[in-house]
């Protein structure tokens, strides 16, 4: 009794210890995009070229970590059509919605950013409608509703609102909800699950490419028309190294709890970066209104997750009944073989 206490606090220790790595490395990324963009000791204001440098460093160590060092392994199954039609869309969008989300630093603060990403499951949701993977509902318009009001009310209390930044911001959220719509039909219709890492080894280099094709007519002529930026190497590996640290701890905490509860960890982690914005960066300036339609957001994310939960239980608990039946039905087929069998 005494040893599976001290294995279940065990596991519970290191569970919280994951997600709290998760959402320091979550917040911290954040914000260490936003002083590499727009502090003028470093002059970076390169957001495309900044997120370009993340996915080839993310595909040049998933390739050493799985092929060379071979530390972690990359699942199987994956084939030039599923590549084709299901890898290079989720990557398509995973690369458009950093770089989306990242030039919007450039405009709006990290607090207004976090709660325009509040509206994250509304765009999930229609477009998850439109595409047949959900179903309207009642409830769910009702919630809807909720996240989009709080969106609503905490844009209105922003003070100093730029809406190129808000465009941008917007443009990143569509990317992310469809490369989540993208990722489901991926896993429902061709029937191929990856764990994240590779996941990370087959999207990067694909997002990597994508993010070229724009750079070298964006930016690459701006960088060369500036000259030379003051940007110390050790900066830029450890920005880089930090971002793939942060994928990495999505795979120990989905491996170690389940994605709803990462989704869970996010809106912590969302209200952690909103207050510690205030105190960090001179341009996020909170109001009342602010703050309360951000909760008003929030209460609706929480009502969602729960809502999702509840439905992941329930699927969970249908296919356990169906595995039962399958497995009585063949326990009483058994007897029947065997009597045959013997009657030849």
């Amino acid at each position: 009794m005494a040893d599976r206490f001290r294995a279940f606090c065990k596991d519970e220790i290191l569970t919280y210890a994951y997600l709290l790595l998760y959402i320091a490395l979550s917040s911290g990324q954040i914000f260490f995009n936003k002083w590499v963009l727009s502090s003028k000791e470093i002059n970076f204001p390169y957001p495309l070229g900044l997120t370009l440098l993340h996915m080839v460093f993310s595909s040049v160590l998933c390739f050493m970590l799985t092929k060379v060092l071979k530390i972690m392994k990359v699942e199987e199954g994956m084939t030039p059509d599923i590549y084709a039609t299901s890898v290079v869309p989720i990557g398509a969008m995973f690369a458009m919605t950093l770089w989306l989300g990242n030039t919007a630093y450039l405009y709006i603060s990290v607090a207004f950013a976090q709660m325009l990403k509040a509206i994250m499951p509304v765009a999930v949701f229609v477009l998850g409608v439109a595409a047949g993977l959900e179903i309207m509902s009642c409830r769910m318009l009702l919630i809807m509703s909720v996240i989009s009001f709080g969106v609503l009310v905490a844009s209105y209390g922003e003070i100093d609102i730029n809406w190129v930044g808000v465009v941008y911001q917007m443009g990143g959220v569509v990317g992310e909800a469809l490369r989540l719509i993208f990722m489901e039909i991926f896993v429902k219709r061709k029937g191929l699950k990856l764990n994240p890492i590779s996941v990370m080894y087959y999207v990067s280099p694909c997002s990597a490419l994508c993010l070229l094709i724009p750079w070298i007519f964006l930016e690459k002529p701006k960088m060369e028309a500036h000259g030379s930026w003051n940007f110390p190497p050790f900066v830029l590996l450890l920005n880089c190294l930090c971002t793939f640290a942060l994928n990495l701890s999505v795979f120990l905490v989905i491996t170690h709890t389940s994605a709803l509860t990462i989704r869970v960890a996010g809106v912590v982690k969302d209200w952690v970066v909103v207050l510690l914005s205030a105190l960090l960066f001179a341009d996020t300036k909170l109001t009342v209104i602010n703050l309360f339609g951000y909760g008003v957001a929030i209460a609706g994310v929480a009502a969602y997750n729960n809502h999702k939960l509840k439905k992941e239980a329930s699927r969970a608990s249908v296919d356990d009944s169906e595995a039962k039946i399958n497995e009585s039905e063949l326990a009483e087929s058994e007897p029947l073989v065997a009597s045959s069998a013997s009657s030849k």
